[in-house]
């Protein structure tokens, strides 16, 4: 009972620390705060921040406190040319197609209707065959850096945005390298209040658990090379953080057909069509529609729990291991 008492206050403890005191910008309520940032995840979040390194503690972090990218910054216009050419050959826009097997996205699942799209060079160990096949250039440049754990190239059309959200998971940091951008402060990120534009060649960071929101209010696409990047922590938080993101493992979507899918998009590509279908009986049958709504959602958050507990077992006996 002591040891379950102990547990629960550390969970109400962290998600107070992120819901009124980490950051300068806050939810507009708390129902916002439990309805869009996955609190299931704040506790090994908080975890994480306590043994983050100094130079990545902040918000927006200074590229360079991060030698090991210096490197990947001067490949820039490699990055560039194969990312124009999937651009022209219309790969990037199809992902926002749903007929395609990149549409149902679990992580950026939302994205996609504010005018976002992508293209996955690599994702939390696996390499893409797509993106093998279309990037070969980028893709050789990318195993070169080991604290890369995903990659993709992100384009933000002219009039589309991001609305301000935080990304439920704190393995990685946020890194993004200008390759076709307007370079104007009119396409910009706004990262716990502040503004950071996106510049051809030049790169930025951030941690992407902070509110963050982004706008493209010019008349030309951002195109960008965007990548999680490990975060830097002590050999405790580096321990923790290896089973933790087999979580984001689950995650990985296919570009095409013939690339893998992850356990977690896998279940998402099968209910959402479902829950979208559904929406019909919003007008008609409301009390089946919302039966059904809070199914699907009861049924996705058991999963992440079983997940989470999963993560929590093998994290013990990780510790146990180094103990």
């Amino acid at each position: 009972m002591s040891a379950l008492l102990v547990i629960c206050t550390g969970v109400v403890a962290s998600m107070a620390y992120v819901y009124r005191f980490r950051g300068q910008v806050r939810h507009d309520g708390l129902s916002q705060y439990l309805r869009k940032s996955w609190p299931i995840f704040t506790p090994f979040n908080c975890l994480l921040y306590l043994f983050t390194e100094p130079r990545a503690r902040k918000a927006v972090m200074d590229v360079g406190d991060f030698p090991e990218l210096r490197e990947l910054q001067a490949h820039w216009p490699v990055f560039r040319e194969e990312a124009l050419a999937l651009q022209q050959r219309g790969m990037l826009e199809s992902s926002r197609c749903p007929k395609s097997p990149a549409y149902y996205d679990v992580g950026f699942r939302t994205f996609f209707k504010y005018g976002w799209s992508k293209f996955y060079l690599n994702w939390y160990g696996y390499t893409h065959a797509s993106g093998q096949a279309l990037c070969p250039r980028s893709v050789e440049i990318l195993k070169r850096f080991p604290s890369i754990n995903g990659a993709m190239f992100s384009m933000l059309r002219p009039g589309s945005q991001l609305t301000r959200h935080s990304d439920p998971i704190a393995s990685s940091l946020r890194y993004h390298l200008g390759l076709a951008t307007p370079n104007a402060d009119s396409c910009f990120i706004d990262v716990d209040g502040q503004t950071l534009s996106w510049r051809d060649g030049e790169a930025l960071m951030f941690d992407e658990t902070y509110l963050h929101f982004a706008r493209n209010d010019s008349g030309l696409n951002r195109l960008i090379l965007m990548c999680d990047i490990e975060r830097p922590m002590s050999p405790i938080g580096r321990g923790f953080n290896f089973f933790y993101k087999q979580l984001v493992k689950a995650t990985v979507v296919p570009n095409l057909e013939g690339d893998r899918r992850g356990l977690a998009s896998a279940v998402f590509a099968t209910i959402a069509p479902l829950l979208a279908r559904s929406k019909r009986l919003k007008e008609t049958h409301r009390p089946l529609y919302k039966l059904l709504k809070y199914s699907v959602n009861s049924l996705l958050l058991a999963i992440v729990a079983i997940a989470v507990f999963a993560g929590i077992q093998l994290m013990e006996e990780g510790l146990s291991l180094l103990l």
